[in-house]
């Protein structure tokens, strides 16, 4: 339909000509009343933004002289944060000549990684910055993360008789 007789038909109907998809080849447009236009696309933004999940950084410290139980604590403290949806940064801060075993730090980090499993996945690997080394892990697989609930028992059929077998 030409632009014109769309016009001329949406001031007979006491309407606006909105249009819906200025990228499309032709524009596509509607007949109807602006505000309510405004209305509805505000209306839809408004759902789409609360049903986005905000994905925040939580961070969990080590240090290099960490105890075993100490460490299986925060990795089950980061583990959490995963299942949970949330990014988890873990840092190891050296302090004075703690500087000179560097590779201690990278021990630690690497062994949390490798202990995560599949529930992580490395967004940044391991890297110092200043005197903190510092790993990114996002949330890896879903299935680790919501274990699904068994699926019901097929019901058995109503009680048929078996079928006789003739020779």
């Amino acid at each position: 339909m030409a632009p014109f007789e769309a016009l001329k038909i949406a001031r007979e109907r006491s309407l606006d000509l909105v249009e819906i998809s200025p990228n499309a080849v032709p524009p596509v447009c509607k007949i109807q009343d602006y505000g309510k236009f405004l209305y509805e696309k505000d209306k839809s933004e408004r759902a789409a933004r609360k049903k986005q999940k905000v994905i925040t950084i939580k961070e969990v410290k080590f240090s290099v002289t960490v105890d075993e139980h100490d460490y299986q604590t925060k990795k089950n403290q980061a583990l959490r944060f995963l299942t949970e949806g949330d990014k988890v940064k873990a840092s190891l801060r050296f302090k004075g000549r703690q500087m000179a075993h560097r590779d201690l730090g990278y021990k630690i980090i690497n062994r949390l990684i490798g202990d995560l499993g599949e529930a992580a996945v490395v967004e940044f690997m391991p890297r110092m910055e200043g005197t903190t080394l510092h790993a990114i892990l996002a949330p890896g697989k879903k299935s680790e993360a919501a274990p699904k609930k068994p699926a019901p028992a097929p019901a058995a059929p109503a009680s048929n008789p078996p079928a006789a077998i003739e020779a």
